[in-house]
């Protein structure tokens, strides 16, 4: 059977499994079920990948394909179920087992005597299921049909903890949210359909240079429809309200969901239709003034949070703006490099909070933490090692995909553009010192009382390390995040590996997309570009460490001086309290006048009448059934007279 079919087969007999049968098992089953199904799905996209491999290089030639047979056959529709296995969806794939595979290996021991192991692995292996499903699918049908699985995933596993309030809450909120974008993702398809009269990927990409208007309304309103949809499943603005509540679900979920793999959807389809934004400038520019907006926005929020798992939300919400600020900027191998070093950094510090949390007993707020590096040796060297990969510090791994981007933004927008990346890159270095030093330095100040010292010593020695299963996974999340950043860079021996390999996807668009209006960089200014980088994070640091660390009056006299634009990052930029008086009270208010009007008014009295009526018959007809039997023969003489009568006439 092909790789491409055992893929997403292998998770998909776990949620099985364990959904029909894991509440009958022993927990350590469940997850042996649920980490060994994730592990053979890994190896099966290894499998498929090295045999993408040996395929000669060429624009065609590196495809694999497995087709399983028609899948809706109506009229002139036809939708296939079919995988297709390029560099781009190899990438994804291997993204997807390799650090779902991890993320399962750690909740072994963060879930450990929840009670729910058995439901948590099935969810865990149906998600599995539904993003290989998105990235391998051949067509936009069965595409669609991943993208709806991982929102459903998500508003389980958002929801895990059902007996809470919070939880369900906001597993809510981002199914209706990400239902606002799905609506115009589908209204592109359908648009498709029309223009091409097939979903085929492949068919659809190569047709669309002939048939369709460079610059024309049709192409640019799929376009923008497309990315509407992205704009919700990767949480851009204004559909971005969503995520930073995700985090009321289980830590491991985080990391896989909402940190390494289904939010990147978003970036994964613009980068898969790239010739569709090519041919539409309008709905590049769009995705570009976007993902800048949402990174800078998304920085200056995670400034002020002190949930340690928000202050993360909001890095990755401004980090999917670095990669759709690049698939504006037409550089979608850029953005694609960046995903992946992302979601190795990103979920290490996910999963390095989720052990900050396990060890503190639930706690989050960073307010009541400090002083566990001593405490919490594997965790304290794993999380600040993911945090200079994603401040951007050479040699880790987020220094050279986010300087592609940057540098991408000098060559295609000039230096103001650029300007804005780097100020988002000096932000993002200094937050996440600022979380390194609260949660880690400093005295510890989990017990505020300064006379309860017996307290603080039961307190302190509480605190330990997280079990093998989990300090194991972040060590080797740190290894990549340190190391993968080697494979898109020019500066290594045999050129940017990973940029060659995804060339036959773009096919050479971005580069056109690229110098058209600035011409190719030379290697001194790519060099000079990424010293600035790197002297900009490495500032940000520093001045963290100043503010929090050697000098912390200094970051309170900043929040005095800044009292106004603090207030606004506190708040999120108020996009909650918006939508809750343009949105959510009027909606109540409009479902209530409908309750009273319609429901009570209307629907309940038709019902009730209708119940009424018969029930006045039936108390009507209640008279003929007296139970004396001279009344029945005189009623039955009376109609047989009666029938006599009419015959005679």
């Amino acid at each position: 059977m092909s790789p491409l079919i055992l893929m997403p087969l292998f998770p998909l007999l776990g949620f099985l499994v364990n959904g029909l049968a894991g509440h009958r098992l022993p927990a350590r089953a469940a997850g042996a079920i649920g980490v060994g199904a994730a592990l053979a799905a890994f190896a099966a996209a290894i499998g498929a990948v090295r045999s993408l491999l040996l395929l000669p290089l060429g624009d065609e030639a590196r495809v694999l394909e497995a087709f399983l047979g028609d899948w809706i056959v109506a009229g002139d529709f036809t939708s296939s179920l079919g995988f297709r296995l390029d560099p781009l969806s190899a990438v994804m794939v291997l993204v997807v087992t390799g650090v779902g595979f991890l993320i399962h290996v750690y909740s072994l021991g963060y879930m450990r005597g929840d009670g729910g192991e058995w439901r948590f692995f099935a969810y865990l292996n149906l998600f599995l299921v539904a993003m290989l499903t998105l990235v391998l699918a051949d067509n936009l049908l069965l595409l669609f049909l991943g993208w709806e699985g991982v929102g459903l995933c998500s508003y389980l596993l958002i929801g895990f903890w059902y007996t809470r309030t919070a939880p369900p809450d906001a597993g809510l909120k981002a199914f209706i949210v990400n239902r606002v974008g799905d609506f115009g993702f589908l209204i592109g398809v359908l648009l498709l359909w029309v223009a091409f009269g097939t979903l085929d990927l492949g068919e659809i990409l190569a047709r669309a240079p002939r048939e369709l208007e460079p610059g024309g309304a049709l192409v640019s309103s799929i376009a923008l429809l497309l990315f509407l949809g992205a704009t919700g499943k990767s949480a851009q603005i204004p559909l971005h309200v969503w995520l930073p509540d995700a985090m009321e679900g289980p830590t491991p979920v985080s990391a896989l969901i909402h940190a390494a793999t289904m939010v990147t959807a978003g970036v994964y389809l613009v980068a898969r239709a790239h010739v569709l934004y090519l041919m539409a400038p309008l709905a590049l520019g769009v995705v570009a003034a976007i993902g800048l907006a949402t990174l800078v926005m998304a920085a200056t929020v995670a400034l002020t949070q002190n949930d340690i798992k928000r202050v993360l939300a909001y890095s990755t919400i401004s980090q999917l703006g670095y990669m759709f600020l690049a698939c504006g900027l037409g550089a979608f191998s850029a953005a694609i490099f960046h995903l992946m070093t992302h979601a190795f950094f990103k979920a290490l510090l996910f999963l390095g909070a989720g052990s900050v949390i396990h060890a503190l007993g639930g706690e989050q707020d960073l307010r009541r933490m400090g002083g566990l590096a001593r405490r919490l040796p594997i965790t304290h060297l794993t999380f600040v090692t993911g945090a200079l990969a994603l401040a951007g510090v050479f040699p880790l791994a987020g220094f050279f995909s986010k300087d592609a981007i940057l540098v991408a933004a000098w060559v295609g927008r000039g230096p103001i553009i650029w300007g804005v990346g780097l100020a988002g890159a000096f932000l993002t270095a200094f937050y996440m010192f600022r979380l390194v030093v609260l949660a880690f330095y400093g005295a510890s100040r989990q017990v505020h009382a300064a006379n309860r010292s017996a307290s603080r010593a039961a307190n302190h020695a509480h605190v330990h390390e997280s079990p093998p299963s989990m300090a194991g996974v972040l060590v080797l999340l740190a290894i990549l995040s340190a190391g993968a950043g080697w494979v898109g860079t020019d500066l290594i021996a045999g050129g940017n590996r990973l940029g060659s390999f995804l060339a036959p996807v773009f096919a050479g668009g971005e580069h056109i997309a690229l110098t058209e209006a600035h011409g190719h960089p030379t290697r001194a200014l790519e060099l000079s570009l990424a010293a600035i980088s790197l002297a900009v994070g490495v500032a940000g640091i520093l001045f963290s460490l100043i503010a929090y660390r050697w000098r912390p009056g200094l970051a309170a006299a900043l929040r005095r001086g800044l009292a106004p634009l603090h207030t606004l990052f506190s708040h999120k930029y108020y996009f909650d309290e918006f939508y809750g008086r343009v949105l959510v009270r009027p909606l109540f208010g409009l479902a209530a006048l409908a309750f009273r009007w319609v429901d009570v008014g209307v629907i309940d009295r038709l019902v009730n009448g209708a119940g009424e009526s018969v029930r006045a018959a039936a108390q009507s007809l209640r008279l003929l059934q007296s139970g004396y039997v001279r009344r029945y023969a005189l009623v039955f003489a009376l109609g047989v007279a009666i029938i006599l009568g009419l015959v005679g006439r």
